[in-house]
Parts: C-alpha cells; structure tokens; sequence
C-alpha cells in the first residue's frame, strides 16, 4: 500500500522550500540601530509564538478539508488521464497513422513523379552539388 507517513521530516520533497522562514529572515536590526535586548527576544519569542499558533490554528480550522479537496482533485486529475485523456490520444494517434500512410501513399504515387521530374530538370539546369544532395536525401 502506501508508504509510512514520516511525522518528522514532512517535507522529504523539498516543495516549499521556498516558504522557509525565521525570525533572520524577516526582521533584522543593523550595526548601529539596535533595541534593548529584552525587546529584541520577546520579538523574536512573540514572532515564533504567533507564527506557530496562527499555523496551528488554520491547519486546525481548515487543512483536513483543503486535504480532502485537494485529495479529490488529484483523484480527478488521475480518473480523467486513466479513463479520458489516454484512451481519447491513443485513439487518435492510431487514426492519425492511418491518414498518413495513405497521405503518404498518394504523394508518392501523384506527386513524387512530377517532383522527380522537376528536380532531375534542375540537377541538369545547375549542375550545382546542392541540388544533387537534395535529390538524394528525398
């Protein structure tokens, strides 16, 4: 079945690595402009408790329902490729070979004639080394 649900590193994919964020990366106080220190740490404990809880709080409120519809979602994306999408390409790439063997078939028994004929004409015309590598390569 499915894999063991890791309930420490949640993120093994990396995919929000992006949304990293700490105390460093937000607030920052130079040389030369710094608080008093006292200030300095209940920020930095105010900014990781309000963090920490409004996450807690909105995953509490709404991430088994967002869960589930993104679960759902997914379950749709997957149906629609297994039971839509695949079948209807396969389809018509089976038809599409069809047209172009006959396609295929009919340019070269009306068209590759008169072609041939056209560039045997030029090849004498030119004499030129590109025509005949071009004569060639059709």
């Amino acid at each position: 079945m499915a894999d063991q649900l890791d309930m420490v590193q949640r993120d093994p994919n990396d995919l929000n690595s992006h949304i990293k964020v700490r105390f460093e990366d937000v607030l920052g106080e130079p040389d030369g402009a710094h608080s008093i220190d006292c200030v300095w740490k209940l920020a930095f404990t105010c900014f990781e408790c309000g963090k920490g809880l409004c996450y807690k709080l909105l995953t509490i409120l709404c991430g088994i329902c967002i869960a589930l519809a993104w679960g759902c979602n997914f379950a749709l994306v997957a149906f629609d490729h297994v039971w839509c999408y695949t079948p209807c390409i396969r389809d018509f790439s089976i038809c599409v070979g069809c047209f172009q063997k006959v396609y295929g078939t009919i340019i070269m028994c009306c068209c590759w004639p008169c072609l041939r004929g056209m560039w045997h004409d030029v090849q004498q015309n030119q004499g030129s080394e590109v025509v005949t590598r071009i004569t060639l390569a059709v």
